[in-house]
């Protein structure tokens, strides 16, 4: 069986030579592997305040998202990862203005840091999409 696996990186989400922002892979359904977004504006710029960081991530990952081709309702799967000793309310809170009341399979780990360190939140996240 024939898979295509297609590494993208929106114009619209600040570029890191490190990593591909998602993964597409293609073959008799869809996945949309995308990697963790974090409160980094289109400059490069780290947003600050977990609330601020919370939205950008989440704006950054529905940016992420369109470029697969996906919707808000094709997210099958979220991580979340909050540096310990932030308010999950705060970041929930904050959520909830970007992404709505959309459910979806979930988990929230605290971690004692991030690859930089300003960062409060990262969050990653799986797209499966008709083909």
């Amino acid at each position: 069986m024939y898979m295509d696996i297609e590494k993208i990186n929106p114009a619209g989400v600040h570029f890191n030579p490190a990593c591909a922002h998602a993964v597409l892979v293609t073959g008799a359904g869809r996945l949309l592997f995308m990697g963790g977004q974090n409160g980094v504006d289109i400059a490069g710029n780290v947003v600050m305040g977990l609330r601020a960081q919370t939205e950008q991530a989440l704006r950054n990952l529905l940016s992420v998202l369109g470029a697969g081709g996906g919707v808000p309702e094709n997210i099958v799967k979220m991580t979340v990862y909050l540096v310990e000793g932030s308010d999950p309310e705060e970041a929930f809170a904050a959520a909830s203005r970007v992404w709505g009341r959309r459910p979806t399979a979930m988990t929230v780990v605290m971690v004692s840091g991030l690859a930089n360190p300003d960062f409060l939140i990262e969050i990653d996240a799986i797209a499966a999409m008709p083909a």
